[in-house]
C-alpha cells in the first residue's frame, strides 16, 4: 500500500526548563519569543534502562530480597518494580519509547505519580502485538548523564496507556451485521499498516492526526471492512492540510480505496484538529472530492 504521501515529522524541538535536557539558553540580548510547543502523539513500545551502575546494583539487591522463584529474569524484574516498597526505584530508571524497533524518545512524566504508569508498561515477557500510546510535549535532548549516555529527545507526557493490537481491535464497536472474525482481521491489518508508515514518530501534524484516528476513531475500521466486503482495497493514506484551516491547524486524513475488479476509486476522509496537544475530529467520516 502506498503511504509515501504521509509527510515526515518536523525536526524542531523545544528546550524546556526543568526537563533534564541538555540544550542551552540564549543570553538576555539574544532572547526571542518562545517557540510553540512541539506536541507528540506516538505509538510504540516502552522499555527501560538503568541510569547508571549504582541504580543497576540497587535493582539487583531488590531482586535478591524478593521471592522470584520459578520466574524468568524479566518476570522477576517486573515483580520487583510493581511492589510498593520499591516505588523509589521506578523513579530512578530511564524509560525509552521505541518506534518500529528504534529508540526514539526518553519519557518523563508531567507529575511524579505517573512513574507508576511507566513501570506498569514494562512487560514481563515479549509481546509481539504490545502497544504503548504516548501523548505529550517534545523537549530538548536528554543530557548525557540522564540515561546512561543515551541522547534522545525528551517527551514530557500527559497521558500514557498500554494495550495490544488485539485489544484495540476488540474495543472497536462492530456492527452486528459484520462477521466478527473477518472484521477483526481487517481492523488488525489496517492498524498494522499505519504502524509501519515510515518515519511516523508522532511529531508532525500529519502523523499526529493519523495516529489519533487509529486509536480513537472506530469509523475508519468499519469503513475499511465494508469496502473490503464490496471488493475494494485500501491503497493509500494521504494526510494534507485542510482548506478550512485558518487560526486552527486542521488536517484531512484521506483514505483511498481501489476496486479489485475495475479502475474505480473511492476516497473518504476525516478532518482532524491538531492545534493543541489532544487532537479531535471536526467532522464525521465523509466522501472526499479532489478539487483541482
Amino acid at each position: 500500500m502506498d503511504t509515501e504521501n504521509v509527510k515526515e515529522p518536523t525536526k524542531g524541538s523545544v528546550a524546556a526548563e526543568g526537563c533534564g535536557c541538555g540544550a542551552g539558553h540564549d543570553g538576555p540580548s539574544e532572547r526571542t519569543a518562545p517557540a510553540p510547543p512541539s506536541f507528540v502523539y506516538a505509538i510504540g513500545r516502552i522499555d527501560f534502562q538503568c541510569r547508571d551502575r549504582g541504580v543497576e546494583r540497587e535493582l539487583a539487591q531488590s531482586m535478591r530480597r524478593t521471592d522470584t522463584a520459578w520466574m524468568t529474569d524479566r518476570e522477576a524484574l517486573c515483580e520487583v518494580l510493581t511492589q510498593p516498597e520499591n516505588r523509589y526505584l521506578t523513579r530512578q530508571l530511564c524509560y525509552v519509547l521505541s518506534i518500529q524497533g528504534l529508540d526514539t524518545y526518553v519519557l518523563v512524566p508531567r507529575v511524579a505519580d505517573d512513574f507508576a504508569l511507566l513501570a506498569e508498561a514494562v512487560r514481563p515477557s515479549h509481546q509481539a502485538d504490545a502497544l504503548d500510546v504516548v501523548i505529550g510535549v517534545r523537549e530538548g535532548l536528554a543530557h548525557t548523564g540522564y540515561c546512561n549516555g543515551l541522547q534522545l529527545p525528551v517527551v514530557t507526557f500527559d497521558q500514557l496507556y498500554s494495550a495490544s493490537t488485539s485489544y484495540l481491535v476488540q474495543s472497536i464497536e462492530r456492527p452486528e451485521s459484520m462477521d466478527a472474525e473477518q472484521f477483526d482481521k481487517a481492523a488488525a491489518d489496517l492498524l498494522n499498516t499505519v504502524l509501519s508508515v515510515s518515519g511516523n514518530v508522532g511529531a508532525s501534524d500529519e502523523h499526529r492526526a493519523l495516529t489519533y484516528l487509529m486509536v480513537r476513531n472506530p469509523a475508519i475500521y468499519r469503513k475499511t471492512f465494508a469496502q473490503s466486503m464490496d471488493g475494494f482495497s485500501l491503497t493509500s493514506i494521504d494526510v494534507r492540510r485542510s482548506n478550512l484551516s485558518g487560526a486552527r491547524q486542521i488536517m484531512d486524513v484521506v483514505f483511498t480505496y481501489s476496486s479489485r475488479r475495475t479502475d474505480e476509486v473511492e476516497k473518504y476522509f476525516v478532518p482532524v484538529d491538531v492545534t493543541n496537544e489532544f487532537p479531535f475530529p471536526t467532522g464525521p467520516l465523509g466522501t472526499f472530492y479532489d478539487h483541482g
